[in-house]
């Protein structure tokens, strides 16, 4: 089993700054069949967006979504056991509940609880 618990939401202005974090625990079997992490959206109303992936052996990163491109960055720090989501450049449409996936071939999918942005204008 693999629990993964984001952090770092809250209520921000538009252009300003976070930083998610999404930390990674659990049997280290489990943590060792990882191979990719990525961050998923889900704004009110609409469908889980995927955003960015990054691989868990190579850090290979790569974008889903044109609309956080050259904004959002994602990132890992394996002695830390945690994935990061930078996000610069707000928009009020960047207004959503963040979530953490971990995922591989050989185990289950794995989701946090998610964290909720809200961006003001």
């Amino acid at each position: 089993q693999v629990q993964l618990v984001e952090s770092g939401g809250g209520l921000v202005q538009t252009g300003e700054s976070l930083r998610l974090s999404c930390a990674v625990s659990g049997a280290a079997a489990d943590i060792d069949h990882i191979e990719w992490y990525r961050w998923y959206r889900q704004a009110p109303g609409k469908q889980r967006e995927l955003l960015q992936s990054i691989s868990s052996g190579s850090g290979m990163i790569t974008n889903h979504a044109d609309s956080v491109k050259d904004r959002f960055t994602i990132s890992r720090d394996s002695a830390k056991n945690t994935v990061y989501l930078q996000m610069n450049s707000l928009k009020t449409e960047d207004t959503a509940v963040y979530y953490c996936y971990a995922g591989g071939r050989m185990i289950r999918n794995y989701w946090g609880q998610g964290t909720q942005v809200t961006v003001s204008s």
